[in-house]
């Protein structure tokens, strides 16, 4: 999977930018994907900083640009672009402190062209990754709201085994018609990694096996989903043995265009999305390539504090192949 998009990227050059340039763990993912020629990172942070942190590490940055947010002769342009942006709700001064912190000077850079990605989160938050996102690059035009994707993959003798999962990270208890938006995204996820969607709609129930106010939510979302007549089957509400095993889904969804061989799972809120991709991760042996955000206008996304650098290197890859 990852040798296809790195053929496509080398073939097709893209600026990623990351906001936490002298961290050891970025540095080292940008200095290979330099050097490998995948694509043309941009650091941000103080040079000085970043120089002395690589040759620390032993990660080199010859030929890598380094942007400092403090020091940037296009900072002019860039807070009278935010303040268009911001509408009123941020003036001049406070889009100038804004713009001292690089989430939000690395997700400017994203929207006014200058880089095609971002990705950041190795020291900053989900929330500080998101909100610059919102404010400034905004969700795709019919999209209300920014969810996440977790790409699961485990190798077997037959080739790569993959699953897609949302939402894991963001949306807390999302609405029936938010679940909508969160499947119909986790499908064009899902095609990018070469997983031809199957969506399940899962639960705690399947097809009216239980009742109660999450079971009405994802059976109304999976309606909603089926009525848009879409490119992709869809269906819910589904346990998961039920969306997963063939067996099962004979004796309980045997009309079903999806149980018994789903590959894309949308969860009913972030408890189930997020026990439950971490139990695959940890129990069934699965990498988990993610979050992925997905709704936005650009492709941006977030680390986890606890990432490594081969997944700072992956992550940057799949941000990449998202343009």
């Amino acid at each position: 999977m990852f040798d296809e998009m790195v053929a496509l990227l080398k073939a097709n050059k893209r600026r990623l930018v990351f906001t936490e340039g002298p961290d050891p763990r970025i540095l080292e993912a940008a200095s290979r994907l330099y050097k490998e020629g995948i694509l043309e990172p941009v650091l941000l942070g103080n040079p000085d900083e970043v120089k002395k942190a690589s040759k620390a590490c032993g990660w080199p940055v010859d030929g890598i640009e380094i942007i400092d947010p403090l020091n940037y002769s296009g900072i002019d342009k860039m807070i009278s672009k935010m303040v268009e942006l911001r509408n009123g709700k941020m003036d001049a001064a406070a889009c100038r402190e804004a713009l001292s912190k690089s989430n939000y000077f690395g997700t400017l850079l994203v929207q006014m062209g200058y880089v095609d990605g971002l990705l950041g989160g190795a020291t900053y938050s989900t929330a500080d990754t998101v909100r610059p996102a919102l404010q400034l690059v905004k969700t795709k035009p019919g999209n209300k709201i920014v969810s996440s994707c977790f790409i699961m993959i485990r190798p077997t003798d037959k080739g790569d085994e993959r699953y897609a999962m949302a939402d894991c990270a963001i949306n807390i208890d999302p609405t029936e018609d938010e679940l909508v938006e969160i499947a119909v995204e986790t499908a064009r996820t899902a095609r990018v990694f070469a997983i031809d969607p199957k969506v399940a709609m899962l639960s705690y129930s399947t097809m009216g096996s239980g009742k109660g106010d999450s079971v009405t939510k994802v059976h109304n979302a999976a309606e909603k989903l089926k009525a848009m007549h879409l490119d992709f089957p869809v269906d819910g509400e589904l346990q998961f043995d039920a969306a997963f095993s063939p067996t099962v889904a004979k004796t309980k969804a045997p009309s079903s265009p999806v149980a018994g061989h789903a590959n894309t799972f949308v969860f009913p809120d972030i408890d189930a999305g997020n026990i439950g991709y971490k139990i695959a991760q940890r129990l069934g042996g699965f990498e988990a390539i993610g979050p992925i955000l997905q709704g936005l206008n650009a492709p941006i996304n977030d680390l986890s504090r606890g990432c490594n650098a081969e997944e700072v290197y992956k992550m940057a890859i799949v941000t990449a192949a998202l343009k």
